[in-house]
C-alpha cells in the first residue's frame, strides 16, 4: 500500500519561508516521478513543480526562483522549500507520485497540507 504524507504547512507572513515534506511508504522516490501541486478552494489543482524519474525538473512560472525541490533518498522524502512567500501562495499543497516515468496521470496523492500566507 502506497502512502504519501505531507507535512510542514502552516501560517507565515508574507516574505517568509516554509519547507514542506512528503514522506513515502510503499514507493521509492528514487525511481519515481514526483510532483508538488497546490489548490485553492473552488479552483483547479495547479502544478508547482514536477520531477521525472530521470530528474528532469520543471517549475511553474509563478514559483521559479522562489521554490526549490529537493529529496533525501535515505529518508525516501521529498521537500519543497518555499521562500519569499506571498498571499497568492496560500493553498493546500499536495505531493503526487507515479512509479517510473510519468504517464499522464499521477498514481498516488497525499492528503495535502495547508499553507497560509498573511499580508
Amino acid at each position: 500500500q502506497v502512502q504519501l504524507v505531507e507535512s510542514g504547512g502552516g501560517l507565515v507572513q508574507a516574505g517568509g519561508s516554509l519547507r514542506l515534506s512528503c514522506a513515502a511508504s510503499g514507493i521509492m522516490f528514487t525511481s519515481s516521478s514526483v510532483a508538488w501541486y497546490r489548490q485553492v478552494p473552488g479552483k483547479q489543482r495547479d502544478m508547482v513543480v514536477t520531477v521525472t524519474n530521470t530528474a528532469l525538473t520543471r517549475y511553474a512560472d509563478s514559483v521559479k526562483g522562489r521554490f526549490t525541490f529537493s529529496r533525501d533518498s535515505a529518508k525516501n522524502t521529498v521537500y519543497l522549500q518555499m521562500n519569499s512567500l506571498t498571499p497568492d501562495d496560500t493553498a493546500v499543497y499536495y505531493c503526487a507520485a507515479s512509479r517510473g516515468a510519468f504517464g499522464g496521470r499521477w498514481e498516488y496523492w497525499g492528503q495535502g497540507t495547508q499553507v497560509t500566507v498573511s499580508s
